[in-house]
Order: structure tokens, then sequence, then C-alpha cells
């Protein structure tokens, strides 16, 4: 499997990494473009989705793709360094993995209220907050994690629009 770039080591830190999102990021483990795990995420999403009675296939990967490529021009547009297309969509992918949490709390509760307002808005912020932050580190970009955050934040919603209705 390491010969077709999947490394289950590097896939469990990247995971790791999302979920702990106070937790400093590698920005050398970030720059390897792996994209198993996103992969494995907008499958695991879209079946939370399937789940809960919508069919969003073709919304999630569209919307991925698009989003990536937006994000792609503004970070190189951002950076001093620059970004490859499959790092931003390795780090975007993983950063989907708490939006996969409230795709499977849409599937018992409905996220229509204010609790579930509450909850999609937290989702939403740790998923942005988790790609800026790795994004910086990456990208050696200090002090411009929040100018990072706001477009990650806005492509995320997006994805949380699609949970809650």
């Amino acid at each position: 499997l390491v010969e077709l770039g999947i490394n289950f080591d590097h896939i469990w830190q990247k995971t790791l990494t999302v979920l702990h999102p106070l937790k400093v990021a590698d920005g050398s483990i970030m720059n390897e473009t792996d994209l198993a795990g996103p992969m494995v995420f907008c499958l695991a999403f879209g079946a939370t989705l399937l789940l809960a009675g919508k069919i969003q296939f073709g919304y999630v990967y569209g919307i991925s793709a698009i989003g990536c490529l937006g994000m792609f021009c503004l970070l190189n547009l951002m950076s001093m360094t620059g970004v490859s297309f499959g790092c931003v969509a390795s780090v975007l992918g993983y950063c989907l993995l708490p939006m996969i949490l409230l795709s499977t709390f849409a599937i018992v509760f409905s996220l229509q209220g204010m609790m579930g307002i509450i909850l999609t808005a937290g989702i939403i912020g740790w998923c942005s907050f988790s790609a800026s932050k790795i994004f910086i580190s990456a990208l050696a970009m200090e002090g411009q994690q929040l100018l990072v955050a706001y477009p990650c934040a806005l492509l995320y919603g997006v994805f949380a629009l699609i949970s809650v209705f």
C-alpha cells in the first residue's frame, strides 16, 4: 500500500491532528499529498447523509472540488512558498471529519432547533480552525490564521447546510 501512496501511520497522525485542534500541527506531515484519507471521509460523509435520507453524493464531491480549487487559488496568492493542489485537497478532506460527526448526529436528532444551530456552529468552527491551523503551519503564514479560517468556515458552512437541511 505504501507504493500506492497509502500510509496508515500518516493517515492516523493527520486524523489525530484534526481531532485535537489545540495540538500543534506538524507542517511536514501535512505537505504530503495523501488523498486516501480524504476520500474515505468524503464517502463516510455521504454515507451518513444517506442514512439520514439525503442522497447528496454529487453535491459533496462537487462542492469539495470547487472548494479545493478556490482554496488552492487563495492560498497561492497569500503564501510566499505556494502550495500544491493535492495538499489543499488533503487538508480540506481530513478536516471534514468533524462534519461527519454532525451528519451522524443528524441521523438521530433534528438539527433545526436551537441546539442544532449551536452544534452546527461549533462543528463549523472546529473544521475551519483545524484546517486554518494546518495551512498556517504547513505554509509558514504566521499571523494569518483568521484570514485563512474565514474561507474555510464558508466552505464547511456549505457542508453543514447539506447536513442540516
